[in-house]
């Protein structure tokens, strides 16, 4: 069996990597003419609205995308279209340039049959494009708005396609919102807000959908504040979840809004988006021939059950019925699923683990498995190794902005970078390989120590605690690092969950002495961290490269070892 290690773990690699970026646990495309939600019937819609550009500066055009918006919106059956005009707008704030604008909201009404005043479920995409966006060694360019946001509206129609076949069952009422100068400050909405606020007043829920680039899944990033009973929503009807609570403390500090951040503090709701990538975003690349219906798709299965049973379930016939005070922690590992936490319930579990580890610790020191000093010291070399990276992923980042002469940001979002994602997933790989070599150098220099030992065992044992000595001091450091964002921001997620799993695997290995618990841990930590990096470096970009290969060099630290564990002979 020993000898077949080395190739079930490089499968399990393989097949962990393949399924964190969705090529099993992502909805397949659904035909024109095939049941439920169909992202080539919302293709079609798309196909439509990006013909040309349609921002404030095209007016002309703008009219045309909203005449098509509405002519749709009455083919579907609404009870009312009514169109909110506001003059003499302008915008962007602080920009190169500033437009004058007059804006139109198209508002529309689809009524329950049963009830005549019921709580409505509202949805909001905006239908103008980008204004015009100055690009490096390029001309000023304009975008089509496909994705941004002619996946907003397009699935926004097909999913009322879908929820008008259940319409003898709603005990809700829904509301479409296509909103218009979003782009230059969410003008269209802070209008409406400011001099139409009752057309909010019945709204119990509201579905934000947006796109920063054409690709990848659609994550719900944001949420309003108090979000418990939205996420125990979310988790109980959304099919595919793709979500993170860190994602909201995150996009606080990013300079995106949408139409959602106008009124998230009033009405419960949900923001969804794609992430990927950049160089897509608000440029002429934002045409139809660069969409991806899988992307589109997955919009559909995540938000459609979630409106079912909204619409359908007189739990929510209460307007207030989604608001509360407490906010949830979830996170999202493909393959297994949503898992979501109340505030108590996650600091609960962080205390729960964070005394295993330490009696796990205490055991194996106690027993002379691992050596405090050696674990203390591997934890601080762990530290020095992630510091590194993240220098490394910073200079490399610099160096790629001064190669295409795009203004260098720390940390900052970087757009107009050519093969950035190519160069963030080879700078990372690298990275793996070098911290590899240095662990298998070491390695060998521990087992040379007992050459002359007459017992050949010996090196075994001291192969084995060299492993673990290394594991200990990175799960160390992930137990100091926990800490502390948990009691600073409440999230942990990218060093508490590599922590609990390979933990739990530890004892569960020490207790059953079956080296598969290991497997699962490596496994279960690849499925996150590459799901998670992966969102984090589309949304964050190559300015952030330093930050994603620190976080990513933690991981690796953890997976080495408990992957020589694993394939090492010894039981």
């Amino acid at each position: 069996m020993n000898k077949f290690r080395p190739f079930i773990l490089a499968l399990t690699v393989a097949l962990s990597a393949m399924i964190a970026y969705g090529l099993w646990t992502r909805p397949g495309v659904v035909e024109t003419d095939g049941q439920g939600f169909s992202a080539l019937r919302v293709v079609e819609d798309i196909e439509q609205i990006s013909k040309t550009h349609h921002s404030v500066a095209h007016p002309v055009e703008r009219a045309q995308v909203r005449d098509y918006l509405v002519s749709r919106l009455n083919a579907l059956g609404a009870d009312t279209v009514k169109l909110f005009e506001y003059k003499g707008l302008t915008g962007p704030e602080n920009k190169h340039v500033v437009y004058t604008f007059d804006a139109t909201n198209v508002l529309a009404e689809f009524k329950s049959q049963t009830s005549q005043t019921t709580p409505s479920l509202l949805f909001v995409a905006h239908y103008d494009s980008r204004y015009s966006q100055p690009m490096p060694h390029r001309d000023t360019v304009w975008s089509y708005g496909a994705a941004d946001d002619g996946y907003g509206v397009g699935v926004i129609l097909e999913a009322i396609s879908e929820l008008l076949k259940v319409r003898d069952e709603w005990k809700q009422s829904v509301k479409v919102l296509f909103t218009d100068a979003e782009e230059v400050g969410m003008k269209g909405m802070k209008t409406m807000w400011a001099q139409n606020r009752e057309q909010f007043e019945d709204v119990g829920l509201m579905i934000n959908i947006e796109a920063r680039g054409p690709w990848g899944p659609a994550l719900l990033f944001e949420t309003s504040k108090g979000n418990e009973k939205i996420m125990d929503l979310y988790s109980k009807a959304a099919k595919y979840p793709f979500t993170y609570s860190l994602t909201t403390v995150v996009y606080n500090f990013m300079p995106n809004f949408t139409d959602f951040t106008i009124v998230k503090d009033d009405i419960p709701g949900m923001n969804f988006s794609t992430v990927a990538d950049i160089n897509h975003y608000h440029t002429d690349l934002d045409n139809f021939s660069n969409i991806n219906p899988k992307s589109i798709q997955h919009y559909g299965e995540q938000i459609v059950p979630i409106a079912v049973e909204y619409l359908t379930n007189t739990l929510y016939s209460d307007k207030d019925s989604l608001r509360a005070t407490e906010d949830t922690t979830n996170f999202t590992i493909p393959l297994l699923g949503l898992f979501n936490f109340s505030a108590k319930g996650y600091m609960w579990l962080n205390i729960a683990l964070f005394v295993l580890f330490v009696l796990m610790l205490f055991i194996n020191v106690v027993r002379g498995s691992v050596s405090l000093k050696k674990v203390s010291c591997n934890a601080g070399v762990t530290l020095a190794v992630a510091v590194s990276a993240l220098v490394v992923g910073e200079v490399v980042a610099l160096l790629c902005a001064l190669a295409s002469d795009v203004k260098f940001q720390p940390f900052g979002i970087l757009q107009g970078i050519k093969c950035d994602n190519g160069v963030m997933i080879a700078t990372v790989a690298l990275m793996a390989v070098v911290v590899a070599a240095i662990y298998l150098l070491r390695r060998r220099e521990a087992a040379q120590k007992c050459a002359n030992s007459i017992r050949e065992s010996a090196k075994s044992v001291a192969v084995n605690q060299y492993a673990l000595n290394r594991l200990y001091g990175a799960l160390l450091l992930a137990f100091m690092l926990s800490a502390l964002l948990l009691v600073a921001l409440g999230e942990n997620l990218m060093f508490f969950i590599p922590l609990a799993v390979a933990t739990i695997a530890l004892l569960l290995y020490r207790i059953t002495r079956l080296k598969v618990w290991l497997l699962a841990a490596i496994a279960i930590v690849l499925l996150h961290a590459l799901s998670f990096l992966y969102a984090l470096a589309m949304a964050l970009t190559i300015g952030a490269l330093g930050a994603i290969a620190m976080l990513a060099v933690c991981d690796i630290l953890i997976l080495i070892p408990l992957a020589d564990l694993y394939c090492s002979k010894r039981a």
